[in-house]
């Protein structure tokens, strides 16, 4: 019978610390918004917060950005410069009936696989793409996880930017802004 007892006060006593808790919670939600609306500070509604400036509860009205996508032949585009060292280069052709990437079917490793860049003017795969990072051995083949190039390189387009980017590259050398050198730095200041 004690037992009961005490068993009975103890989750009085929780449900009782519980309601006091959702109280003070309330209340110092109601004094946040009175102290807000008493120093009039800006309301910022939904359609304000992030990038695209839209309804967040529907998608019928919203379209993607409009991006005019390079449309030159592999091999005949002007190449962007890399965003920062060992950034993943863009794709400077057209990618129409390259894509999608499939188990069986990827038409980038006819021109990038190493042995037939260089004969053909296109950008090799760096050294990294044929590395297992799980066991850091260094493998004969294309690593599975990379097979998908199109999960990091995307084509060159012509696109504003929606926020303003001061952002400058510091690379380390010259020959960065085209070309990897990320198996050489890969461990760089891990201990």
């Amino acid at each position: 019978m004690k037992k009961m007892i005490l068993m009975a006060l103890s989750a009085a006593l929780v449900l009782g610390i519980s309601a006091c808790a959702n109280k003070t919670a309330e209340s110092a939600v109601q004094m946040d918004e009175q102290e807000l609306n008493s120093k009039n500070a800006p309301i910022v509604t939904e359609e304000e917060l992030g990038l695209r400036r839209e309804n967040l509860y529907t998608e019928q009205t919203t379209a993607p950005v409009r991006a005019e996508y390079t449309s030159a032949a592999p091999g005949s585009a002007k190449r962007f410069e890399r965003s920062y060292e060992n950034a993943p280069p863009l794709i400077p052709h057209s990618v129409d009936g390259l894509l999608p990437i499939k188990k069986g079917n990827n038409a980038c490793l006819g021109c990038h696989m190493p042995d037939v860049a260089k004969s053909v003017g296109a950008t090799p795969i760096p050294k990294t793409h044929f590395m297992d990072f799980r066991t850091q051995k260094m493998l004969d083949h294309l690593a599975e996880q990379r097979f998908n190039c199109s999960q990091c390189h995307v084509p060159q387009a012509n696109v504003p930017t929606l926020v303003k980017n001061t952002f400058e590259p510091d690379f380390r050398r010259a020959d960065e802004k085209s070309k990897s050198n990320l198996i050489d730095v890969l461990n760089e200041g891990v201990k």
